[in-house]
């Protein structure tokens, strides 16, 4: 007999269970990586933070990736980690190709302005470029276009979010100390505003298709 071929519907156990928890672990990875390059930092001769962002600086633009992995001390990597690994995760929430698309704008973003606004010559490094634009992300993502009950699901997470972090946010922009660089912090934020007002949701033929 003729066979009619016909679309097959993998059952629900064969579908990755780990796929939901999988994606939480771009920013583990990220933060790992900058443990790794901080430790190695510490035990090589020499010191990789040269290769930051150094403002009016062309041939340091490479910096707008490599300066945020990159700190001054074991210290300044330590006051990093549980936010960038907290916003972090609550922007990976939507999946890691998000997580990465949004990481990427927030250091073009506020590499560009930290760059343009610092004093000429000066160094920059750290990851709170990504903090403080995770937390720009987080907060301004309620006005994204998208689902009523999305939006009030990321109206109650940016609560949460300035409750935890305005203050430090507020001070890091408006009260940073000396050698602290407030342009990191304000462009990072920016940075990641536009990446959540720039956020689209796929049309629902794009799902229907298979697209992620």
């Amino acid at each position: 007999m003729p066979c009619e071929d016909r679309p097959v519907t993998a059952p629900a156990a064969s579908v990755p269970r780990s796929s939901s928890a999988g994606r939480f672990l771009a920013p583990v990875a990220l933060l790992a990586l900058m443990w790794a390059i901080q430790l190695l930092d510490a035990v090589l001769p020499g010191s990789f933070t040269g290769w930051g962002l150094r403002s009016w600086d062309p041939a340091s633009l490479p910096g707008l990736v490599l300066g945020p992995l990159l700190h001054a001390g074991w210290a300044h990597l330590i006051s990093n980690s549980l936010p960038l690994l907290v916003l972090g995760c609550l922007v990976a929430v939507e999946g890691a190709k998000r997580f990465w698309a949004v990481t990427g704008i927030i250091a073009v973003v506020g590499g560009a302005g930290t760059w343009l606004l610092n004093a000429p010559g000066t160094l920059t490094v750290g990851a709170s470029v990504l903090v403080f634009g995770y937390f720009g992300y987080t907060v301004l993502r309620v006005f994204a276009p998208g689902r009523v009950s999305h939006r009030i699901a990321y109206a109650a997470i940016a609560v949460i979010v300035i409750v935890l972090y305005g203050t430090t946010v507020l001070t890091g922009i408006f009260g940073a100390g000396a050698g602290v660089s407030w342009q990191a912090h304000l462009f990072g934020a920016i940075g990641g505003g536009i990446a959540a007002l720039a956020a689209r949701r796929p049309a629902r033929g794009a799902l229907a298709r298979g697209g992620s």
